[in-house]
C-alpha cells in the first residue's frame, strides 16, 4: 500500500515541476484522526525548490491519478502534509484480496526480493547450559529472520557456536581425571560445567595443572585422536541439549558452524591482511590499527597473538569471508548484546579496509544489539544464589505458571490439553515479553506482568485468537468460507471500519519492524489490532439474521484471525485453537 502511494506521489510531484530526486514522499501510517497514511515529504522538497510547501502539496495532490482518488479521500493539512483516508471500497477490496498468509506476504515481499541475508544469533558456548542471557539473541534473531524472509530475502540462519578455544584444555584435563560417568549419563551439560569449573580452579591455583591443560589443548589442536574424541562428545551433547530448547522456542537454524569450523581458514585472514597492508606487527603480534578512529587509534585489533594463536577477531574475519564467498551474503546481521559494540565496530572497520584493498564487495554488516534482562531489583536477572537463571528452568516455570492460568480460565479442559495449552502460552509469554520491548533497552522480567490476560502480553493475544475461533466453532462455520464471504459488502459501522483500517496497515507494521530490525513494532501493531477487534466485537454482533451483514462481519473476523496468526508466527510464537 505504501509503495503504491509513494510511486503515485513521485509521479504527481514530477508533473508539478519538482526536480527528479528532490522528492522523498515519506509515506507512513498515520494517526487515525488524520486518515490512514500521511506523506510528509513535501516540506523538504519545497525547501529545496524554494517554494511554499502548502501550495506545492496542493499542486501534487491535484495531479494524483484517478486510481488513487478512487481508493482514498486525499487532503492537505497544516503546512503541507498529505493525508490519505481509505474509502470503503478499498477496504472491501483489501479484505477480499487477502485470504491467506501468501496473500499477506505478497504485500510485503518486494522489499528484499533477491537479497541474501545471513543472520548470526543465539551462539551459545559448548559445554555450558543455556541461561537467560541467551534468551534475547535467540528470540530476537529468530523473529528478525522470519521478518526478513517474509519480505522476500533468502535468509541463512547461522548458529555460530563457541566450540573451540583455551577452555577446552582445562575441560579435557578434568574430563580425563575427574569424570563422573553416571552424572554424564543423567545430564551431560551439568557434568561438563562441573568439570570445567573444577579444571579452571585447579589450573588457576596450580601452575603445573595449567601447563598440563595447555598441553591437552595443544594435543587437541594437533588432531590427537583421544582429545578430539572427547571434544566431539562434548559438542554433540551440547548441541543436543541446545536443540531441546530451540524446539520449545520454535527456532531452527540452516547451519551450525561453530568457531572450530574456521580453524583451518584463519591463514587466509593472516595472509590477506598482511598482503594488503591492512595489518602490521606490534610486539610480536599481528594487529590492525585504525588511527582515524578516536577510540581505536591506540587500541589495535589483534588478529594473531604473539604466541601465534588465533582469537575471536581472527575467527570473525574468517567467518565474514566465508559468508561472502560461500553464501554470497549481501547483508550479515550479528544479534549480540550491546556490550560487544566496540568489538563489532572495530571488526567491521577492519573488514571494510581489507575488502576494499583486495577488490572485494563488502556486504552490509550490522550489529543488532540488545539490552539486558533485569530482575525486579534492577540488576541482571539471577537466581537467589546469584547464579545465572538457566533457560530450561525459566521455560519450565513459565509453563507451570501458565498452567495455573489456564486451569483457572478453563478448568473443564482435560489436564493433558491444559498442559499442552500451558506450554504454548508459557513459552510464548517469555518470547513475547522480550520481543515487545525495544530491543536496545534493558527490561525488567516480571512473571505477574508477563503471564496475564491483561495488557500487551502473549496470553492476551492468544486468548483473542481463541475467542475468534470460538465464533466459527460455535456457529459450525468454516474459517474462512469464500462462498459465504461472497455476499459481504464494504464495512459500514464505525467498529467495522476501524477494524478494517487497522488490518489494512499490517504490511506497514511488517515494513517498519523489518527496516528497523525491531520486532516490538509488530508486537505493538498486533496488540492494537486485538484492541480494535475487541471494540468491534463488543459493538457489532457477528451472527445476525441479515446475510450481508453477517457475511461482512464474519469476513472481518476471519481476516483478523489470519493477520494475528501470521503476525505471531513472524514473531516465532505458536497459536491455539482454544484456550
Amino acid at each position: 500500500m505504501i509503495g503504491e502511494l509513494e510511486a503515485a506521489l513521485r509521479g504527481a510531484a514530477a508533473a508539478a515541476g519538482v526536480a527528479d530526486g528532490d522528492f522523498m514522499p515519506g509515506v507512513r501510517t498515520s494517526d487515525p484522526r488524520h486518515g490512514d497514511f500521511q506523506a510528509n515529504g513535501v516540506l523538504a522538497a519545497a525547501k529545496k525548490a524554494g517554494r511554499p510547501p502548502r501550495p506545492l502539496a496542493e499542486a501534487i495532490v491535484a495531479r494524483l491519478g484517478p486510481d488513487v482518488r478512487e481508493a482514498f479521500d486525499v487532503s492537505v493539512a497544516g503546512p503541507g502534509f498529505v493525508n490519505f483516508a481509505a474509502r470503503p471500497a478499498l477496504l472491501l477490496a483489501w479484505l477480499r484480496a487477502h485470504t491467506s498468509p501468501d496473500d499477506l506476504a505478497r504485500g510485503a515481499a518486494a522489499a528484499h526480493a533477491g537479497e541474501t541475508w545471513v543472520v548470526d544469533y543465539s551462539s551459545p558456548n559448548s559445554a555450558k547450559q543455556m541461561h537467560v542471557g541467551h534468551l534475547r539473541s535467540a528470540v530476537i534473531g529468530e523473529a528478525i529472520s522470519r521478518l526478513v524472509s517474509f519480505t522476500g530475502a533468502r535468509v541463512v540462519r547461522d548458529n555460530h557456536v563457541g566450540d573451540w578455544g583455551t577452555q577446552y584444555g582445562k575441560l579435557i584435563w578434568a574430563y580425563k581425571r575427574h569424570l563422573d560417568g553416571p552424572a554424564l549419563g543423567r545430564d551431560p551439560l551439568e557434568e561438563f560445567e562441573r568439570l570445567y569449573k573444577l579444571g579452571n580452579a585447579a589450573a588457576e591455583s596450580d601452575p603445573a595443572v595449567m601447563e598440563e591443560a595447555r598441553a591437552e589443548l595443544v594435543r587437541l589442536q594437533a588432531g590427537d585422536a583421544a582429545n578430539t574424541e572427547i571434544w566431539r562428545r562434548i559438542n554433540e551433547a551440547s548441541l543436543a541439549s541446545f536443540q531441546g530448547i530451540y524446539e520449545r522456542l520454535g527456532i531452527r537454524f540452516d547451519v551450525t558452524l561453530g568457531e572450530s569450523f574456521y580453524n583451518d581458514k584463519v591463514e587466509a585472514v593472516y595472509s590477506g591482511l598482511s598482503g594488503s597492508g591492512v595489518s602490521s606487527e606490534s610486539q610480536g603480534a599481528q594487529v590492525v590499527f585504525h588511527p582515524e578512529h578516536p577510540r581505536f587509534k591506540t587500541q589495535p585489533l589483534i588478529v594473531r597473538k604473539s604466541d601465534g594463536a588465533a582469537n575471536y577477531a581472527t575467527t570473525d574475519l574468517a567467518t565474514i569471508l566465508y559468508r561472502c564467498e560461500h553464501f554470497r551474503a549481501g547483508v550479515i546481521l550479528y544479534v549480540v548484546d550491546k556490550r560487544q559494540s566496540d568489538h563489532f565496530e572495530q571488526l567491521f572497520l577492519t573488514a571494510r579496509k581489507w575488502f576494499e584493498r583486495t577488490g572485494r564487495a563488502l556486504p552490509r554488516l550490522e550489529h543488532v544489539d540488545f539490552g539486558t534482562v533485569l530482575g525486579e531489583n534492577g540488576k541482571p536477572l539471577r537466581t537467589r544464589t546469584g547464579d545465572n537463571v538457566r533457560l530450561r528452568d525459566l521455560l519450565d516455570e513459565a509453563a507451570e505458571r501458565a498452567f495455573d492460568l489456564v486451569t483457572k480460565k478453563s478448568p473443564e479442559f482435560p489436564e493433558d490439553e491444559r498442559r499442552a495449552i500451558a506450554e504454548v502460552v508459557g513459552v510464548g509469554s517469555v518470547q513475547y515479553a522480550d520481543l515487545s520491548q525495544n530491543r536496545s533497552s534493558d527490561y525488567v522480567f516480571s512473571w505477574e506482568k508477563m503471564i496475564s490476560l491483561e495488557g500487551n502480553t502473549a496470553a492476551y493475544l492468544l486468548y483473542a485468537l481463541a475467542r475468534i475461533r470460538s465464533i466459527f466453532r460455535k456457529g459450525g462455520l468454516e474459517c474462512p468460507d469464500p462462498a459465504a464471504e461472497a455476499a459481504a459488502d464494504a464495512p459500514a459501522t464505525p467498529g467495522e471500519a476501524a477494524l478494517a483500517r487497522k488490518l489494512l496497515k499490517f504490511a506497514d507494521s511488517v515494513r517498519l519492524a523489518t527496516e528497523t530490525l525491531s520486532p516490538h513494532f509488530l508486537c505493538l501493531y498486533l496488540y492494537e489490532l486485538a484492541g480494535e477487534f475487541s471494540t468491534f466485537y463488543g459493538a457489532d454482533k457477528v451472527i445476525v439474521d441479515d446475510p450481508v451483514v453477517r457475511a461482512r462481519r464474519l469476513m472481518l473476523c476471519s481476516r483478523t484471525l489470519l493477520v494475528m496468526e501470521t503476525g505471531l508466527g513472524l514473531l516465532g510464537l505458536r497459536t491455539l485453537g482454544r484456550m
